[in-house]
This record gives structure tokens, C-alpha cells and sequence, in this order.
């Protein structure tokens, strides 16, 4: 049985087993008499162990909490919080029983330690509760090692479901998904009508064909899909895991068993072994349940959120890999439970005394509250009753930092963890929402067109049986002609659009010159070509993200990178080398070195204290490839920037684990030092700390880094922190503080216990853990350096934006740097035209100083606006909509220290008050909500991970790749689907006016020209092919487009698809309609059947040339489109004698009068197009 002392909070006497033990005195101190209620509750005086805690800085309070949260417990409670006394009952640290039913008899102990931090009171907690929490829909959950199977049942069952149908649900859903649509559900009511005998016109099919097509393709997609994601499912849900369990007692133990657990026992130190023996068992995914012990292997994913008990690693850490959780690519580090690591071996999990509290479930996988309680063995004690006391609870606090979330992969080594949420519970479920769904300028544009058709053919309509005089059953011929020209709202218009995207998206994602770039919205291509704001982050995005430091400033002497030398110099002599051997390090000193004339002590001393700062205030990992090299691992570049600096000049990382950092000196000496505690950076305290324990000396440190802004107020006054932070901002430098406090061993203590009491609550944890760290620690630093460091702009930069400015997209900067910073980098991009002003606002306090500079703005509309986020955020609050309307107008924006809420307002505001299209481009987590408040958002593939590449519409690898994005791919989608739409709201007004011809000339009666297979055929394999042709056509080639931004502006105006261009178009299907049917009349001889033959050849032919007309740029498909369709209709005509005579389709009277009519109808149209084309071409014909 190991050796676990129980290390209670605050300090404690303890005996030689490592028991805490109260003396005499206090036992007498702490007499008090428990009264036992109904439910199982318990009151009196709480017995507390004080002694020894005599800390200067631990307050009142903090001993107050310390008492409760030693509490000890004379009760013990069956499971489900019934009372059960058993006063005899003494089990140890490992004690108790392993079944299910010995747990049950047992019962879930009251743990006084976790109860009271559960802030809930006495009157209305249940101490054996299976949810911890007062109402019923508290979620939190005190889980037990070992629980029962009644307890496991109150959870959801772990399974992964993606899918959004099954059998019985996906004619309903999708269904209704389709006949939401004005288009179709005018056409099923068009269908059902043909039920109607009175309103049936024709064969059924010609009306029920359309519509099915329409349904079995978006159907068969959709049943694709999720069959798809069904089978991904299936996957996840059936990978095997392996669980720890309680070995039954009918089952005999192996001698190999036997031999493992012999060797376990002779050596502490001996690993896990998970697949051995009767306490292990393989089960799917799927049947795992809260509070089941699963092991991991190595490149194993999660398969529910638990908590970390047990590593491989000796040293109790593991690394997790996040990316398909937060699109972070680096690896996370993850701590396991401290008492657990200690055991020796993961079975003795299935015996310990224990319990886990983790709160109710959150989307946010970034916090974690919870508590570990171990019941410690207790001493032979009783009360003044003589009642033994039961064992005493080791409370430890849980953060985010003990837990594996679900979809993580454990990177290396093997763990053991307990689960403590799963299925709908799990933080990847949670946070799985379907983004909102993004409409498209182009969709809303063709919704509008369709009003006017609909408008259209209900005008029509009546007019025809106005025409007619109102006679007889006029309402019942008014719905025969609806019916008769409901070919006016083409049904297939949505389904020939949505394949045209497929088509966009394909040629996008194999452009050979935008590698790697993914369209994971297929409905928003066409945006592309209609964007005139774009809003990009910084870092990341316009530059490299690969950091390099290169300049190092310590008040009074200030390196820049030609000088580092220098540096490496100073640090051998710090480190004892002579000065001959620090010399042949460096010759002479550089002409990089500034000197100050302020006060300076031994510079060597100075190079050192702040160069080992920069080696041991991080978070980088190194980690040993398989080839013996050795890579960083940190999840900002900027710590491993510092860190490979560090190393440049002598002082190298050589290891890091959660307790230790090694670090190797110039001269090969090893420093050790013990990690005491570690303060993670977050984006809301823009620093970071850590508190080494040098080994050597055991002198106590505290290190802090972080932004000038945050820093300034927290390291000593001094008068050069804020001068050379502008400096190094002006030279595109990103500024890092560093600063240290040395603390006495007293001083820590009383840090250290006032910190654990606030890291175990579990209401307002976070604030109460900050307000420790800045009382003790975070208070008149020693300011040991200030670093600078370049980030390299991305490749062809300049040129892109050059580009997209003349292309008339106005391109706003949001970043979260300083002014100083964001100003260089937008003057580098060339964001800011050569001799542009620059208006910088910052700290504005009032409403009168924001209208000062709305107004001095609205006179200066050509200046760039460089802003502050507090400036910002006061001007969007007071001065909203003015503001907007002036920097709309502004040739270029540049916003610093913004929040990602800011960036995402920002878009929000644009799109509304403007009503134009709005990109957002951006490669970090923090862009992720702008990048989905914008009408387009491309998300850049970085060094920080893909969180913003997974939420974004478009992923690309680098800034440049957004020219060819939108100047050509963006011009080719939206200029095709245009024309495509035109053409098929064409094909189907221009067999409307012939039916309106037709009725008209025959007394308007509500008669058929074309029925059955003629009119089915029509829309889809006599015309279809071509017609779809056109998602090929290009008016310019790919030279010309990026060769001349300019040509941009004209699709912004939505030249392409407007309402002139609409009605353009419906006076050329009124003048083909009235033409192809008044002639076929003329030219008919006596037979219906004539007609119906002239005119419909006539009819398709004229499509088929109306299609050759329009196409500026000819593809290998067009020409094969339109010669397989002619192929295909001359040879139907053979098989359909019913609407066709062969005799007469086959003589010269037949062709002439068809050619004919073609000519008339269609000629005319061409001899237009050309003589407009000569005078007066479009801008891009110009160039060709």
C-alpha cells in the first residue's frame, strides 16, 4: 500500500505514517456534538485542524475557508442519499470494495470538503446526491470512482451523431426543407391541380416530371450526405477502448496476472499495463458512461470529456492534440491528478476512496472547475461521544489543464482518465452549432426577379381571361392559365444554379497557382466577384507569423540584430567563462550596441538576469523527433521566437516538464530549476508568469512577460519603458516586457496557501486566483528588458493589396497590436498610399472629443484613419451610425488593440449601413467571429492553427492567393451565374408567349400547345446541356483580369444581373415567343400537327443559337453540348411520331419554313448584338 500523506490545506501536523493528527488541546478545542436530520444532513460544530497555520499574509478568511474544507465526517450514506450508520467502519486510503453492489452497500460519503465548496447551504444540499446542486436542472455531478450503474444511467449516452435524418424522418425533413421555397411549392400546387378534373390540362406527367426531377436530385444529395456522416459515425462510435473495471470475483486470475501484480508491487516505478489481466475490458465508444476509468494509447482519440488521472510519463504530464477541437495546431500540455500519479499502477485506481466534483457543462474549452477528494486513511480518533471519526478528505482543485476533452488525440505516451461528461455533455458537442446560413447578393437579387415573374404570370393570366370578356366559369380558366404558363418561374433555375457552384467550386479548389485552397461554402462563390470592403487582420494574415527577435533594450544599453554577438559575449562572462574564451565567441563589440549615459551596474550581470528571464518565463516544450532532432513546441511563436534566441546565444532549453526547467549554460553547466507555478498567457491579461525555485541556490523568483500595456503598470517606475516601446513600434517591432520579483520563502508561503484557497472554489475562481496573484505577486516587478520583435510580411503583400485597391475595395486593418506597430506594417503593405495622411485618434474620453474628430474626418475623406480600440468601441457606442458613414468612405482603415468582438461588430456595422458586400480575412481563433459576422469570410491556414480556416467560407495559405480568389474565380462565378439565370428564365418565358400566342389566336381557350414528353423535354434534354454550357463562358481571360484590377468595379454595380438586363431579356422572349408562334401559324398547312412540329424545332433551335450568340469564349464542352443535343432531338423526332410527321419533318417545305422562322427570331437578335458591340463596347472587350 503506498505511502500517500495527507497534505491538508494550510499547514499540519503530521505523524509518522503522514496521518494528520489533531493533539489533545485541539480535539478539546474542537468539541461539538452532531446532530443527524432526516435526509441525511449533518449540523453542529465543524472540527477543524488549525495548528500551525501562522502565515503573516494568510488572512481571516483564508483560515475561515481552511476549516471547511478539513472538515471531518462520523457518518456514512448509502448511495442516493439514504442514511446508513456505521460507526465501525474504517477503510483506508485503498479501502473499500470493488464491485458495484459492495459500492452500493457502501454508499457515497458525504465529503465535508467538497460540499462546503459548492457554496450551497446546509438546508439544502443532499450530502449523497448523485447531481451536486440545488435545483434540477443543476447539471454539476459529484462522480464517484467505481459508481453503480443506477448512477451512470443519469447521463446521456456517449454517442456521436451527426446525421441529420433517419428512416422514418427524411421524407418528412427534407420535404419541408424543399416546399419552404415559393418556387417549389407553386409547382406542387401546380401538380396537385391536375388532380382537379376541371383544372387538368394534359397528361399528368408533364406537370408531376419537373417537380420530381427537381426533388430526386436534391434528395439523392442529400441522402449521399448523410450516409456519409452516417458512416463517420459509425466510426467513431465503434472504436474500441479499453476501461478499467472491478475483477469479478467468479472469474480465477491468471498466474500472469498474478506475476504483473507481484511486479508492480516490487517495483513502484513499473508502467501501466492496460491490457492485461482481468481489470480491463475492450468496449465501442458508444457504451462508455460517466465515471467508467478509460485508457488511452498513443494517437488515440478522446472519446469523452474526462479527467486526467494517470500518465505514462514519470512525471505525471501528457500532450494532447487539439486541432480538431480549437484548429490549433500545436500541442497542448496536460497535467494528470498528483495523488493518482503517485500510485503505483493504474490499478490501484479501482480501489481508492475517492471522488471527482466537475461542474455543469459549458461550451467553453478553456475553463474547468472541479475538485479531486481522496479520503485519506484516518488515525484511531473518536469524538467526545467516543464516536470514530471517519476519513479525513483531501480536496485538490481541478482546472482545465487536469481534463481531455473528447475529439483531442492523446500525441504521446499512454494515460488513464475517468469520465465526466459524454454525448450531448461533452465540450466538441457543444460547441458543434450550425453556423448561420449565408444568402448570397446574386440569390436575393434572382428572389426578386421571381416576385416579378410570379407577378408576371398572374397579370398574364387574367389578361387572357379578360380578354375573353369574364365569360362563363372565368375563375376556373383563370387557374387553367396559371397552370398553362407556369413555365414563366422556371423550376429548374435553383437546381441549374446550385450545379453551376458545384462547378465554381471545383475549378477554385484545382487552381494549380492558389494550392491548397478549400471552399467549404459551395452557395457563396459569386460573392466573390461583388466584395467592396475587406477587413483583415495582422499577424498572421499580412505577415509571416514567424517571429525572430531583434532588438533587446535594458535601459540603459540597447542591442539591435546586427549586435547580438555582443549579447552572447556579455552572457559567457556572466556564466564564468574568462575573457579570452568569451572573445573567441565574439571579436569586437559591434556597431549595433547603443550606449546610454544613464546610470548602469555590471552590464554582464544585467545580460544575464534578463536573457535567463526570457529562457525560463514560457510555456515551450521541446519534444525529441523520432530522428533525434528537436523541435519546440508552444502555442505562440512568439515564446519559441525568444526561446531559439536564447539558444543562439548560449543559453539553451534542454528540458521541460511541468515541475523542472533545465537550462544549459555557454560553458556546458547545467542550471536546474523547479517550476513552482505557472500563470498561462490569455488574451484578457496579455501577460504571462511563472515562479521558478532555483536548485542551487533554492532562491524563489518570480517572472513575468507581457504587452507594455499591461506591464507599464506592474514593474517599477521608470522614465525610458514607454519611449523605447514607441520606438520599436515605429520600426514594425512587437514589444514584450519582462520582469522579475524575488521572493522570500515566508512571502511564498503566504502566496501559496491564500492561491490554493482560492484555486478550490468553484464560485468565482478565476477572480478570486487573479486578485492572489496581483496582491502577492504582481507588484513593483523589477523591469529587466524590453525585446523586439519582427514579424516578416507574407510574400506578394504588396502587390495584393496595390491590387484589390484598384480593383476599388477598400481595405480596413483590424488588429490587436499598438498603434505604433499596425501603423509601420500598414505603411510597409502599402495599405497607405505613398504621401497619404495619416489622422492617428487614441484615447478619447468624451462625446465632444469623438464629434471633434467625426468632423474633422468628413473634411478629410482622402486621409487614412488609424484608431484605437478604446476610441473605437467610444465611437461605435455614441456615434454609431455617423461614424460608419464617414470611415465607409475613407480609402483605408487601420484599428489597433481591437477585441474580437470589435472585429466582429465592425463587420456587422459595415454590412448593414452600407447594404454592400463585406470579406473578412483573418488566421487566428480571435478572427473566428468576424471572419462569421462578414458576407464572405476566407480564413488563412497559420502558424496558430485552423481554427479560422474551419469556421471560414473560403481557406487559402496565404494573403496573396485573395487576388486570383476575387478578381478572377470571384469574376468568372458571379458573370456565369448571371448569365445562366438570365438564360433559363429566358427558355421558359419565351414557351409562355407561345402558349399566350396560341390561346389568343384559338378564342383564349385555355388549350395545351405542347403536352406530355415535349413539355418535359424541353427544360432538361433539349436544352439543358447547352444552356449549362455558359458555367464555362469567360468575357476576359485570366491575364487580363489581374492585369487590370479596374475591370472589378463593374461587377460590383451588378451590371450583370439588374433589372434593365431582366427586362432587356423579356422583351427578346415576347418578340421570340409572338415571332416562332405567328409564323408556324402562317406557315402551317391545315394540320395541328404541323404547327406543333414547326414551331417546336424552330423553338429548340432557336435556344441552341440564342446560346451560341451569347457565348464571348468557347470551351471543348460547349461544342459538344450543342451538336449531341441537335443529335438527340433529330433522332427523337423517330420515336415520338404522336407529336411529330416524319413525312412532312423529312420534305424541303419543312426545313425552309423552319429556317425561316429561325432566321426572323433570332437573327435579328445577333445583328444587334454585333453593331452594340462596335458601337459601343464593353470595357473588357476593349482589352481583348
Amino acid at each position: 500500500m503506498p505511502d500517500i500523506p495527507l497534505k491538508a490545506l494550510g499547514r499540519t501536523k503530521r505523524t509518522r505514517e503522514g496521518y494528520t493528527q489533531l493533539d489533545s488541546e485541539e480535539a478539546d478545542n474542537n468539541k461539538g456534538r452532531r446532530k443527524r436530520t432526516d435526509n441525511g444532513q449533518e449540523e453542529g460544530d465543524e472540527e477543524v485542524d488549525e495548528d500551525e497555520m501562522t502565515v503573516q499574509a494568510a488572512t481571516a478568511s483564508a483560515a475561515a475557508a481552511t476549516r471547511m474544507y478539513k472538515n471531518k465526517k462520523s457518518s456514512r450514506f448509502t448511495s442516493y442519499g439514504n442514511y446508513k450508520d456505521s460507526p465501525d467502519e474504517e477503510e483506508g486510503l485503498l479501502g473499500g470494495q470493488d464491485t458495484e453492489d459492495g459500492y452500493e452497500e457502501r454508499g457515497l460519503r458525504s465529503r465535508a470538503g467538497t460540499s462546503s465548496m459548492r457554496s450551497r447551504s446546509t438546508d439544502s444540499k443532499s450530502s449523497g446526491g448523485l447531481l451536486s446542486g440545488s435545483s434540477p436542472k443543476d447539471r454539476s455531478r459529484t462522480i464517484p470512482f467505481r459508481p453503480p450503474e443506477k448512477f451512470q444511467n443519469k447521463f446521456p449516452a456517449n454517442i456521436v451523431r451527426n446525421q441529420k435524418y433517419n428512416v422514418f424522418t427524411f421524407l418528412p425533413i427534407v420535404l419541408y426543407e424543399q416546399f419552404k421555397f415559393f418556387f417549389n411549392l407553386y409547382f406542387l400546387l401546380v401538380a396537385l391541380s391536375q388532380f382537379v378534373p376541371q383544372l387538368r390540362i394534359g397528361f399528368l406527367t408533364t406537370y408531376i416530371a419537373p417537380l420530381a426531377f427537381v426533388l430526386t436530385v436534391t434528395m439523392g444529395k442529400e441522402a449521399y450526405d448523410d450516409y456519409k456522416r452516417n458512416l463517420r459515425d459509425k466510426e467513431a462510435n465503434s472504436a474500441k477502448y479499453l476501461i478499467l473495471e472491478p475483477s469479478s470475483s467468479s472469474s480465477p486470475r491468471s498466474s500472469h496476472d498474478d506475476h504483473l501484480e507481484d511486479e508492480e508491487h516490487d517495483n513502484p516505478d513499473a508502467p501501466m499495463h492496460p491490457s492485461t489481466g482481468p481489470q480491463t475490458r475492450a468496449i465501442p465508444s458508444s457504451k462508455i458512461r460517466v465515471g467508467d476509468l478509460v485508457f488511452l494509447e498513443k494517437n488515440q482519440r478522446v472519446p469523452a470529456d474526462m479527467v486526467l488521472l494517470r500518465t505514462s510519463d514519470a512525471s505525471g504530464t501528457c500532450f494532447i492534440r487539439t486541432d480538431q477541437l480549437d484548429g490549433e495546431t500545436d500541442w497542448k500540455l496536460r497535467v494528470a491528478v498528483p495523488s493518482c500519479q503517485k500510485l503505483r499502477s493504474d490499478r490501484e485506481l479501482l480501489r481508492l476512496d475517492a471522488e471527482i466534483y466537475a461542474d455543469a457543462p459549458i461550451k467553453d474549452i478553456h475553463t474547468f472547475i472541479g475538485t479531486f477528494s481522496i479520503n485519506s486513511p484516518p488515525p484511531e480518533r473518536s469524538n467526545v461521544d467516543g464516536v470514530p471519526l471517519g476519513p479525513v478528505p483531501k480536496v485538490e482543485p481541478l482546472t482545465v489543464e487536469n481534463v481531455l476533452w473528447s475529439n483531442t488525440v492523446l500525441a504521446a505516451g499512454s494515460a488513464v482518465g475517468l469520465v465526466i461528461y459524454t454525448g450531448s455533455e461533452t465540450r466538441a458537442v457543444m460547441n458543434t452549432s450550425h453556423p448561420e446560413t449565408k444568402t448570397g447578393l446574386l440569390e436575393i437579387e434572382i428572389n426578386r426577379l421571381a416576385k416579378i415573374l410570379c407577378a408576371v404570370t398572374f397579370v398574364l393570366s387574367l389578361a387572357m381571361v379578360a380578354l375573353n370578356g369574364f365569360r362563363g366559369q372565368w375563375y376556373i380558366y383563370l387557374f387553367r392559365f396559371l397552370i398553362l404558363f407556369s413555365s414563366i418561374i422556371p423550376i429548374s433555375l435553383r437546381v441549374n444554379l446550385d450545379m453551376g457552384k458545384t462547378v465554381y467550386s471545383h475549378l477554385i479548389m484545382t487552381d494549380n497557382e492558389i494550392p491548397s485552397t478549400i471552399v467549404r461554402t459551395s452557395t457563396l462563390p459569386e460573392e466573390l466577384g461583388r466584395i467592396e470592403y475587406l477587413l483583415s487582420d495582422k499577424t498572421g494574415t499580412l505577415t509571416q507569423n514567424e517571429m525572430e527577435l531583434k532588438k533587446l533594450h535594458m535601459g540603459t544599453m540597447s542591442y539591435s540584430a546586427d549586435s547580438m554577438d555582443e549579447v552572447a559575449h556579455q552572457l559567457a562572462l556572466a556564466f564564468g567563462l574568462s575573457s579570452e574564451q568569451a572573445n573567441l565567441r565574439q571579436g569586437s563589440i559591434p556597431t549595433g550596441i547603443q550606449f546610454a549615459t544613464r546610470g548602469r551596474r555590471d552590464m554582464s550581470s544585467r545580460v544575464k538576469d534578463v536573457v535567463t528571464g526570457l529562457a525560463l518565463c514560457h510555456n515551450v516544450t521541446p519534444v525529441t523527433n523520432d530522428d533525434g532532432s528537436v523541435t519546440y513546441q508552444a502555442s505562440s511563436p512568439d515564446e519559441v521566437a525568444i526561446v531559439k534566441w536564447t539558444e543562439s546565444i548560449g543559453l539553451t532549453l534542454v528540458f521541460r516538464d511541468r515541475t523542472h526547467i533545465t537550462l544549459q549554460t555557454p560553458e556546458g553547466m547545467r542550471l536546474e530549476f523547479e517550476v513552482l507555478d505557472i500563470f498561462p498567457f490569455t488574451s484578457e491579461s496579455k501577460r504571462m508568469g511563472i515562479v521558478v525555485r532555483e536548485v542551487s541556490s533554492g532562491e524563489v523568483t518570480f517572472l513575468q512577460k507581457g504587452a507594455d500595456v499591461v506591464m507599464a503598470r506592474i514593474v517599477q517606475r521608470n522614465d525610458w519603458l514607454e519611449e523605447e516601446c514607441a520606438n520599436m513600434a515605429r520600426e514594425g517591432l512587437r514589444t514584450l516586457v519582462i520582469g522579475r520579483k524575488r521572493l522570500s520563502e515566508q512571502t511564498y508561503q503566504a502566496f501559496k496557501d491564500r492561491y490554493h484557497m482560492a484555486s478550490i472554489q468553484l464560485q468565482g475562481r478565476n477572480e478570486a486566483m487573479a486578485e492572489v496573484v496581483a496582491e502577492f505577486l504582481e507588484r513593483d516587478l523589477e523591469l529587466l528588458g524590453l525585446t523586439g520583435v519582427e514579424d516578416k510580411l507574407q510574400d506578394d503583400v504588396k502587390s495584393t493589396i496595390e491590387l484589390l485597391r484598384n480593383a476599388g475595395i477598400k481595405i480596413w486593418m483590424l488588429t490587436g497590436d499598438k498603434i505604433e506597430t499596425a501603423t509601420c506594417i500598414a505603411i510597409s503593405t502599402k495599405l497607405v498610399a505613398r504621401n497619404q495622411y495619416i489622422h492617428q485618434v487614441a484615447k478619447l474620453k468624451t462625446s465632444d472629443e469623438v464629434k471633434h474628430q467625426l468632423d474633422f474626418l468628413q473634411a478629410k475623406p482622402d486621409c487614412c484613419l488609424v484608431i484605437d480600440g478604446e476610441s473605437l468601441q467610444l465611437c461605435l457606442n455614441l456615434y454609431k451610425n455617423e461614424f460608419i458613414e464617414i470611415a465607409t468612405k475613407l480609402s483605408a482603415v487601420v484599428a489597433c488593440r481591437c477585441s474580437p468582438t470589435q472585429k466582429a461588430d465592425v463587420a456587422r456595422f459595415i454590412r448593414r449601413h452600407t447594404k454592400k458586400r463585406v470579406c473578412c480575412i483573418g488566421d487566428g481563433g480571435n478572427d473566428v467571429s468576424m471572419i462569421q459576422a462578414a458576407d464572405v469570410g476566407v480564413g488563412i491556414v497559420g502558424k496558430e492553427g485552423k481554427q479560422a480556416s474551419l469556421a471560414a467560407d473560403f481557406s487559402v495559405i496565404q494573403f496573396s492567393h485573395l487576388t486570383k480568389l476575387l478578381l478572377w474565380h470571384g469574376r468568372n462565378s458571379y458573370k456565369r451565374s448571371a448569365k445562366l439565370a438570365q438564360f433559363v428564365i429566358h427558355r421558359g418565358l419565351v414557351i409562355s408567349i407561345m402558349q399566350c400566342v396560341f390561346s389568343a389566336i384559338f378564342y383564349f381557350a385555355p388549350i395545351a400547345l405542347y403536352q406530355g414528353w415535349l413539355l418535359v423535354g424541353y427544360a432538361t434534354v433539349y436544352t439543358m446541356a447547352p444552356v449549362f454550357s455558359l458555367v464555362l463562358d469567360r468575357d476576359v481571360n485570366e491575364d487580363v483580369a489581374l492585369l487590370y484590377p479596374e475591370l472589378y468595379k463593374e461587377l460590383v454595380k451588378g451590371r450583370s444581373l439588374s433589372f434593365k438586363t431582366f427586362f432587356m431579356w423579356l422583351m427578346i422572349s415576347v418578340y421570340q415567343g409572338g415571332a416562332i408562334m405567328i409564323m408556324s401559324l402562317l406557315l402551317f398547312e391545315n394540320e395541328f400537327l404541323n404547327i406543333v412540329s414547326i414551331s417546336f424545332t424552330a423553338l429548340i433551335l432557336n435556344e441552341l443559337i440564342m446560346v451560341a450568340v451569347e457565348i464571348t469564349t468557347w470551351h471543348v464542352y460547349m461544342v459538344l453540348s450543342e451538336i449531341i443535343t441537335l443529335l438527340i432531338y433529330a433522332i427523337s423526332i423517330v420515336f415520338l411520331p404522336e407529336y411529330f410527321d416524319l413525312g412532312f419533318v423529312t420534305t424541303i417545305r419543312f426545313a425552309w419554313k423552319v429556317g425561316l422562322i429561325v432566321a426572323v427570331s433570332a437573327f435579328p437578335l445577333y445583328l444587334y448584338k454585333l453593331i452594340r458591340s462596335r458601337v459601343r463596347p464593353s470595357t473588357s472587350s476593349k482589352l481583348l
